[in-house]
């Protein structure tokens, strides 16, 4: 069972229900240790007093908030919770917005929200309601420090909740912009038949990180004594001259093998039948 992120109540207008929130995703990554490398025992990082030039515990170390230059003042944990919003322990709806106006940049972190039993119909009616309209709700929500704005969406199964960034936390890159006028409309006809003859159904079974399991095949490799066979590298490209030639050539590529696909049947309903009069000569 996926430990609990955050506990309390979430409210719509007059309703309320008990709900929790779980992780709903993590990266996945191949974690190394540093090591001695003449011995290769294993490093352990201790925490250091400067001011006492010495090792300290961890039991020893404290918050603190540095207000100027090498002056902290110190924040107990019990502070920290005296000071917590009502979004601390409360998720309250300010307000309902199509979904499709919700632009992904602002996604940040995704959690599963389930209800305890006395709020299963509420959420049900909730998950429903999201599900009929294309509405997403916007809620703010004070977890790990901070005070979040989120968004509910219903999902297949339930409502997932979505942490997001807030308007001065997205980065704003002048360089960051397209000039649709360098765009000819041929080249643009071309581009959107690649894209189509490409389109298939979103399906996230079908990805997977090769540079996470090349490296745990290389481990394995050293491991068992055996050599690590190098994955072959991709020819650099030459940059492309001319668009509207290149769409062409990548628009054949996409169509051989869906040719030879359907090519490849009839030779070998011919061939088969030649064979078996070979064999019966024989």
């Amino acid at each position: 069972m996926a430990s609990t992120v955050w506990k309390g109540h979430l409210t719509f207008g007059l309703v309320s229900l008990p709900v929790k929130l779980y992780s709903a995703a993590r990266s996945e990554t191949v974690s190394f240790n540093q090591l001695h490398k003449s011995d290769h025992s294993r490093i352990k990082m201790k925490t250091y007093c400067q001011l006492e030039d010495k090792p300290i515990e961890r039991s020893e170390i404290v918050k603190g908030y540095e207000y100027e230059k090498d002056k902290y003042v110190v924040v107990e944990d019990e502070e920290i919770k005296k000071v917590a919003p009502k979004t601390a322990s409360t998720m309250e709806v300010l307000e309902f917005a199509k979904e499709e106006e919700v632009d992904p940049i602002y996604y940040e972190s995704s959690y599963f929200m389930s209800p305890d039993d006395a709020g299963l119909k509420p959420y049900a009616l909730l998950f429903s309601a999201l599900k009929k309209t294309g509405h997403v709700g916007i809620a703010k929500i004070a977890m790990h420090n901070r005070e979040h704005i989120v968004i509910l969406r219903a999902a297949d199964k339930g409502i997932m909740l979505h942490t997001m960034y807030y308007v001065d936390e997205i980065r704003q890159v002048d360089e960051f912009h397209t000039d649709t006028t360098l765009v000819k409309d041929k080249e643009l006809e071309l581009a959107k038949t690649l894209v189509e003859s490409l389109a298939a159904p979103f399906e996230p079974q079908k990805y997977k990180d090769d540079y996470r399991e090349n490296l745990m095949a290389m481990i394995k490799a050293k491991v068992e004594g055996r050599e690590t066979v190098e994955t072959p590298q991709p020819t650099h490209m030459a940059p492309v001259i001319d668009i509207l030639e290149a769409l062409k050539m990548s628009l054949a590529d996409v169509k051989k093998p869906v040719r030879s696909i359907a090519a490849s049947p009839a030779p070998a309903e011919e061939e088969a039948p030649a064979k078996a009069k070979r064999v019966r000569k024989g």
